[in-house]
């Protein structure tokens, strides 16, 4: 699939009109019209423009990737470690492995927690004063 046919899909899916598009990178309609039907190529910059808009990476725009839903990374601990890819400088880590990594960080939380709550309410009952 070319960057005319990606660009189209993901403006249909989201539901924005050609001069939506437009409008956001500030061209005319006809310019984006060309990028959709491949008689225009897109710069990089509004290549990466259209792409926020359309929630999406240039990546799968340009074909490098067929997933057209980016994955944010994570700053979780829990989801990053349940990942089963994970490795260390290329060693693959099993979830064998990762489980004392895992219980050590809850049992932290588990003792944080009560503080965080507490400190919670003392700042709202003081927010309120």
């Amino acid at each position: 699939m070319d960057i005319g046919s990606r660009l189209r899909k993901m403006r249909k899916k989201r539901g924005y009109t050609l001069q939506d598009m437009a409008d956001h990178l500030g061209i005319a309609r006809s310019t984006y019209a060309g990028y959709e039907s491949n008689y225009r190529q897109p710069p990089l910059e509004m290549l990466h423009d259209a792409a926020e808009k359309l929630k999406t990476s240039a990546d799968y725009l340009i074909g490098l990737t067929d997933n057209p839903y980016p994955k944010e990374p994570t700053k979780n601990a829990r989801e990053l470690l349940a990942d089963k890819e994970l490795h260390w400088d290329g060693v693959p880590l099993s979830d064998e492995e990762l489980k004392p990594i895992r219980d050590l960080l809850e049992l932290v939380v588990k003792e944080r927690l009560p503080q965080k709550i507490k400190e919670k309410k003392e700042k709202g009952e003081s927010e309120k004063a």
